[in-house]
């Protein structure tokens, strides 16, 4: 399983990472759909090739293929619009929020998934990409279609655990060089 072999990676100074990787992902009360897509859309905003490489395999088992391609979408539109909105509000200048984005974003009205699923995907990647502003807005959407904050709150978890694990394994990688 890569989800043993991720965190068999992890050293041991930073164990508490490993207790909680297995915890988040193997001990999950989401729906299989909302747990892989999330740790999938996780996987890759981390940017870390050591965790994209383990655990996108048991994500495209676990996933139908539009889930699958639905992950990835949310990770890619969201790494657009984390840096768009994060800098929009990031601006002294509040002139930049009554302006068009002018961006496309079809994706996120039609994802190809329960729109529930998809807008989960992309808070949880808005949390790894530290975009307040995209935070708030999936959140409310989730919160308006009745997911409960526990809900959310699993899903920013995953999103905080696989980007640790990331980070501490691209670091040691490059320590090892």
């Amino acid at each position: 399983m890569a989800l043993d072999e991720l965190k068999a990676a992890v050293p041991d100074f930073a164990k508490d990472l490993k207790l909680n990787l297995g915890s988040v992902i193997g001990n999950s009360d989401l729906p299989q759909q909302q747990l892989w897509g999330t740790v999938l859309a996780c996987a890759i905003a981390s940017r870390s090739p050591k965790v994209l490489k383990e655990l996108e395999p048991e994500a495209q088992a676990n996933l139908k293929p539009e889930a699958y391609q639905a992950a990835k979408s949310a990770a890619a539109i969201m790494a657009m619009n984390n840096v768009f909105y994060r800098t929009r509000h990031l601006l002294s200048d509040p002139e930049y929020g009554t302006m068009r984005a002018g961006l496309r974003m079809n994706v996120i009205g039609n994802p190809g998934v329960d729109k529930v699923d998809f807008e989960l995907w992309s808070l949880a990647v808005s949390a790894i990409n530290g975009c307040g502003q995209c935070l708030d807005s999936h959140e409310q959407v989730l919160r308006k279609s009745g997911v409960d904050r526990e809900t959310i709150q699993e899903a920013v978890k995953i999103a905080a655990v696989i980007q640790a694990v990331g980070v501490t394994l691209d670091a040691e990688a490059v320590l090892a060089e």
